[in-house]
C-alpha cells in the first residue's frame, strides 16, 4: 500500500482509468504516509474528511468515464491558497484563526477536475523567505541529508512545505508560488519538478499576496510531465483576476516529443557568478552538453541588467508586501491584540502588527515602506521600476534574434543546514535568489528540472527560462533535458 504514494500523476491516472488501483486507496495511503512523517513539518492542517470524500466522488467519476486528467489525484495545497471553510494562514499568526468563506480560483480549477486536497502545506511567512525558516508552524525540514550526516536541511522556500512532501512522496504532487524563485529554488534543493508559469498564465485570485505584479502560482511535482498535466487544469483565464489573460490553454502534455532538433538554447555569460561553487558550474556545463546532445544549438548570449536584478527586486517586492500586508491590522479578521485599558486604534494597531508579524515581514514592510515614503520614491521605487523595464528588454532582445529557451543553474548552491544562515547579513540569504528573479521581473515562464547530484548526495538542478506564454515549448525543452539527465535518485527516509 505505502508504494502507491510513489507514484505519479501520469501514472496513478492511468491505473485508476484500468482499474488497478481507486483514489481512495491512494489517497488512504498517502494520509497514512503524512501521518508518519511528522518529523518534516510539511503539513501543518490535515483534511483527511474533505480527501477522503473528493477521493469517493472522484472514483464515482473515474467509473462514469467523465474524468479529467487530474482526477482522483491527492495534493498537498500551499497554506497561501484559500480553501473554503479550511485555516489559510500564509503561515503567519497574524491570520490565525482565518478559515475563507470562498476558495481560490487555482484550487476551484482543481477541484473542478477532481483532484483531492490532503490538507495544507508549510511555507515562509506571506511567501517570505528563501529556507522555509520564517513559518509560525515552526521549519520545514527537507527529507534530504548529507551522505551520514544527520544535520537537518532546509527544503527551501518559500515553497517549502510543498517541495519536502512531493520529495518524500506523502503527496502525488502540490501547488506551489513563486515572487522571485519561490516554487524553482525548493525544487532545485529536494530533486523534484517545478514550473513557474508566465504571468497571468494562473489566476491570482484568493491566493495570499506578497507582491502583486511578480506573484504567480504553479505546480510543484515528481517529473515533466505531472507538471505539463497539473499546469493545464491549473490555468485558464479568470474574470475576478485583472491581470489573468484570457488565453486558450494548450494541451501541455501532447506538447511533450522530446524533440528539440533545431531549437536555439541560450547561456547567459552574466550567469557564470563569481565565487560559484565548481559543480554547479559542471552541472551547467553538463546540461548544455545534454541539450546539444539532443539536437539543440547552443550560444552565447548576453541579459547586461541581470547584475541590477537582486537590488531591483528586493525593492520592488517589499514595496507591494508593504501595500498588501497594510489590510492586517486587527480590525475585520484574523490576530487582534489584547488592549490595556486607555489603548486606542494607533496601539491596537502596533501591538497587533508586532505580536501577528514575523522579524522578516516585519523587515520587508519598513524596507516597502521606506522606498514609497516622499522623498524616497524617486531614488529607489521609481529607478527599481526602469530596471525591471530594461531587464525585462534584454529578454526580449534575446527572444528576437531567435533563442527559444535560455539554461541557467537553479541555484547557487545545494540545500543548506537549517539555522546555517541565522547570523548572515539578510542578503546573504536573498543570494538564494539570484538565478530566478529575473524571470519574475519579466513575467517569464521558467521551470527547475533535477538534473544532478553533489558530492554529498545532495540534488541539484537546473533552470530553462522560455518565452512568454510559450510553456509547452519550454516544458519540451525540459522533458529532453530530464531523459538526458535520468535523475532518479530519492532521499533515503530517516523520518
Amino acid at each position: 500500500m505505502s508504494d502507491l504514494t510513489k507514484m505519479k500523476i501520469a501514472e496513478a491516472r492511468d491505473a485508476m482509468r484500468a482499474g488497478d488501483v481507486t483514489s481512495t486507496q491512494l489517497t488512504e495511503a498517502c494520509l497514512s504516509a503524512i501521518e508518519g512523517a511528522g518529523a518534516l513539518n510539511a503539513f501543518v492542517h490535515n483534511t483527511p474528511e474533505i480527501a477522503l470524500e473528493q477521493a469517493k466522488a472522484a472514483d464515482a467519476r473515474i467509473k462514469a468515464g467523465d474524468a479529467p486528467a487530474m482526477c482522483g489525484i491527492p495534493l498537498g495545497i500551499k497554506d497561501l491558497f484559500c480553501t473554503k471553510g479550511v485555516p489559510s494562514q500564509a503561515a503567519s499568526k497574524i491570520l490565525e484563526g482565518f478559515k475563507p468563506e470562498y476558495e481560490s480560483t487555482v484550487t476551484t480549477q482543481l477541484f473542478d477536475a477532481g483532484a483531492v486536497m490532503l490538507g495544507k502545506l508549510n511555507m515562509d511567512e506571506f511567501a517570505m523567505g528563501s529556507s522555509n525558516e520564517t513559518s509560525c508552524y515552526g521549519n520545514v525540514v527537507n527529507p534530504w541529508r548529507r551522505g551520514n550526516d544527520d544535520a537537518q536541511l532546509t527544503p527551501g522556500g518559500s515553497s517549502g512545505g510543498s517541495a519536502s512532501a512531493v520529495a518524500a512522496d506523502l503527496c502525488l504532487a502540490a501547488t506551489g508560488t513563486d515572487t522571485g524563485g519561490s516554487i524553482r529554488q525548493p525544487a532545485a534543493f529536494t530533486g523534484i519538478t517545478g514550473i513557474k508559469p508566465t504571468y497571468g498564465r494562473c489566476s491570482r485570485w484568493g491566493i495570499v499576496a506578497f507582491a502583486s505584479s511578480l506573484d504567480q502560482a504553479g505546480p510543484m511535482t515528481k517529473d515533466v510531465r505531472d507538471a505539463a498535466i497539473m499546469l493545464q487544469a491549473m490555468c485558464g483565464h479568470d474574470p475576478k483576476d485583472s491581470t489573468s489573460a484570457d488565453l486558450a490553454v494548450p494541451d501541455f502534455e501532447a506538447m511533450l516529443t522530446g524533440d528539440i532538433r533545431g531549437k536555439t538554447i541560450g547561456i547567459p555569460k552574466e550567469y557564470h557568478m563569481e565565487g560559484m561553487p565548481d559543480e554547479i558550474e559542471a552541472l551547467w556545463a553538463e546540461g548544455r552538453k545534454m541539450l546539444e546532445d539532443a539536437g539543440a544549438k547552443i550560444v552565447e548570449i548576453s541579459l547586461p541588467h541581470t547584475k541590477y536584478a537582486l537590488p531591483a527586486y528586493y525593492v520592488i517586492a517589499p514595496a507591494e508586501a508593504s501595500s498588501n500586508l497594510a489590510r492586517y491590522d486587527g480590525v475585520r479578521y484574523g490576530h487582534r491584540a489584547k488592549l490595556s485599558q486607555g489603548d486606542g486604534i494607533t496601539e491596537m494597531y502596533e501591538k497587533t502588527r508586532a505580536e501577528g508579524f514575523g522579524h522578516e515581514v516585519q523587515r520587508r514592510v519598513m524596507v516597502g515602506t521606506y522606498v514609497l515614503s516622499a522623498g524616497f520614491y524617486d531614488a529607489y521605487y521609481n529607478r527599481a521600476r526602469k530596471v525591471r523595464t530594461l531587464i525585462k528588454k534584454d529578454f526580449e532582445d534575446v527572444f528576437a534574434q531567435g533563442v527559444d529557451a535560455i539554461l541557467t543553474p537553479a541555484t547557487p548552491s545545494a540545500a543548506f543546514g537549517l539555522g546555517e544562515m541565522k547570523d548572515a547579513d539578510p542578503v546573504q540569504m536573498y543570494l538564494n535568489d539570484v538565478f530566478t528573479v529575473t524571470v519574475n521581473l519579466a513575467g517569464l515562464p521558467g521551470i527547475a528540472v533535477p538534473a544532478g547530484v553533489d558530492k554529498q548526495g545532495l540534488p541539484l538542478g537546473l533552470q530553462l527560462i522560455g518565452r512568454p506564454w510559450e510553456e509547452g515549448d519550454l516544458l519540451n525543452t525540459a522533458y529532453a533535458l530530464e531523459q538526458a539527465a535520468g535523475f532518479v535518485a530519492k532521499p533515503a527516509k530517516w523520518w
